[in-house]
């Protein structure tokens, strides 16, 4: 059934009208996803996937490994990994609330590729099943999964240039939120511990403020309202998932990262989220074991839609140095 079809439970008799509130908004989520009455679904961020390949700007190859539920793109510079021997592994987890994005979207292709010749780095960009279809933790065991596949070093790439040694995670947003997830659940596989991971602009939350966030309770349910979509089964707002330092939430002592850089967005309103979070790991594991990087004047994931701008280059460079940093 192509995706503007009515339901065939739904479907009107011949010669009659499509009943005119099947069209009728029933959800809308920002950008990220609009549901109709019918069950239709529209995702008006999203742009056309676009294939893997050779980039000639940065001369990065990709390519797509399908694994059954899940997938993932693998980014390979080809100067580096000829020249330089083993080279870090970035498993990346795309952000767009659990509902939107795909590893094939174009700012994320476009970054990684990026990111893969800048450290330089072998890219692992985790494509995972969205919400609603597929509700939370489908989204949380797709990448798990994907890591465990990663330290497997069952994909030729991974296992002739990357170093199992120097795994590092990053991610945003929702991606974020799944990066600290997969550090507290990290599988049990014959590795060293991750050497760090890159939390941009994380989605967390919580029923109580933390810094200067909404104090009113009718905003910060509405904050929440995205979260209690894609995960039916939530405990609600200090679900350990999405508010991790919740009362009773497993101690971040358990984090299988040896270093964390948490990024936040001054006008991005989950910005003193990802502070929080970054002095909660600072009090367990020490000054020394994070990384702040708070950029002024600029939102949520502003890096992907302008990446030529200075603040995203040096947001990129930072991350550069934060995994080299930890590759020695």
């Amino acid at each position: 059934m192509a995706s503007g079809d009515a339901p065939s439970s739904m479907a009107p008799a011949a010669g009659e009208a499509a009943a005119p509130d099947q069209d009728e908004v029933v959800r809308e989520f920002g950008p990220l996803l609009r549901v109709y009455k019918s069950g239709r679904l529209e995702r008006p961020l999203d742009a056309p996937p676009v294939a893997p390949g050779l980039d000639a700007a940065t001369g990065v190859d990709s390519k797509d490994v399908h694994l059954g539920d899940y997938s993932a793109r693998l980014y390979l510079p080809l100067a580096a990994a000829a020249r330089d021997g083993k080279l870090p592994i970035i498993v990346y987890v795309h952000g767009g609330g659990f509902v939107a994005e795909s590893a094939a979207s174009p700012n994320y292709h476009r970054f990684l590729n990026l990111l893969a010749a800048a450290c330089p780095a072998v890219g692992v960009s985790v494509e995972y099943r969205l919400a609603p279809e597929h509700p939370l933790p489908a989204a949380y065991d797709d990448c798990l999964s994907a890591l465990g596949w990663v330290l497997s070093a069952a994909d030729p790439w991974v296992s002739a240039h990357g170093d199992l040694g120097r795994v590092f995670l990053a991610g945003d947003s929702a991606g974020a939120n799944i990066c600290h997830h997969l550090a507290m659940h990290h599988p049990e596989v014959p590795v060293p511990r991750l050497r760090g991971a890159v939390l941009i602009h994380p989605w967390f939350w919580g029923s109580e403020a933390v810094g200067g966030e909404t104090r009113d309770p009718a905003d910060r349910a509405r904050g929440a309202g995205l979260w209690m979509y894609v995960c039916p089964g939530t405990t609600g707002m200090d679900d350990p998932r999405m508010n991790p330092m919740a009362p009773g939430a497993p101690g971040l002592e358990r984090l299988a990262f040896d270093r964390v850089m948490v990024c936040a967005a001054e006008v991005d309103f989950l910005r003193w989220r990802g502070r929080a979070y970054a002095e909660a790991v600072a009090a367990v594991r020490g000054e020394a074991a994070v990384e702040l990087l708070e950029t002024e004047g600029e939102d949520h994931v502003f890096y992907l839609f302008k990446p030529e701008c200075d603040k995203a280059k040096e947001m990129l460079d930072r991350m550069v140095a934060f995994v080299n940093a930890g590759t020695a």
